[in-house]
């Protein structure tokens, strides 16, 4: 409780400190890896050097008091590289059965959105690399499917990515629809290739609107340019 309190501490000397040299707080002794907590469900992610629990529980669309429970962790602020931390699967609403996902691996990838591209792929927003790409359009156009999928995840309240879907394509692959001003799908539903899932919006990051759409492979973020036909 001692070390949790002190890593609670330091986040809010950060977040008054804006662009002030980073304080280094060190603990007596690192914490032992967690031991996992038995969650049904979910894949691991292996803790790269500087990545924090928060960018995690942000990148896998989770809040971070989730992700902190479900790996048993005393001290969210104390991960080391080389750790690997549960992400579990997002529970679906009551009486919602996902069930197995079809594969529509023959399907090539669409725009889900027609407009400039104003960041792309790895473009850095401050410190952070971009995980996808954020194409412009006029706030309520409608975002469709990229390709057909089944949807695994819908969010009104993603910190910094505001109302976001995630559809899964049942071959590993799963793509991301963020910032946007309305959702139109449901967790668990079919939507086949240019289907409406959204429309874009403000929510999230920035003001002006945008679509921010990720491809992520097993969960790693893929440059969309090479999937987009």
């Amino acid at each position: 409780m001692y070390y949790f309190r002190v890593s609670i501490i330091a986040l809010l000397i950060l977040a008054l400190a804006g662009c002030a040299e980073t304080p280094v707080i060190k603990p007596p002794k690192p914490l032992p890896t967690a031991v996992h907590a038995p969650v049904k469900g979910g894949t691991y992610h292996r803790v790269v050097k500087g990545e924090t629990l928060w960018r995690i529980a942000r990148d896998n669309g989770i809040d971070l008091e989730t992700l902190v429970e479900a790996n048993g962790l005393e001290d969210a602020g104390n991960i080391k590289a080389g750790q690997e931390i549960l992400i579990p699967v997002k529970p679906a609403r009551p009486g919602t059965d996902i069930g197995p996902i079809p594969v529509y691996s023959k399907e090539d990838f669409i725009w889900p959105v027609k407009g400039k591209v104003v960041s792309s792929f790895g473009q850095k927003r401050g410190s952070t690399p971009n995980k996808g790409v954020d194409i412009q359009a006029r706030e309520g156009t409608v975002v469709v499917a990229s390709r057909s999928g089944r949807v695994v995840f819908s969010d009104d309240k993603v910190r910094g990515f505001g109302k976001t879907v995630i559809l899964d394509h049942g071959d590993g692959i799963q793509t991301v629809y963020s910032h946007n001003s309305e959702i139109l799908v449901r967790i668990g539903e079919d939507i086949r290739q240019a289907q409406p899932v959204a429309k874009v919006g403000t929510g999230g990051r920035g003001n002006s609107p945008y679509l921010h759409f990720e491809i992520r492979k097993r969960h790693k973020p893929q440059n969309p340019f090479y999937y987009l036909s």
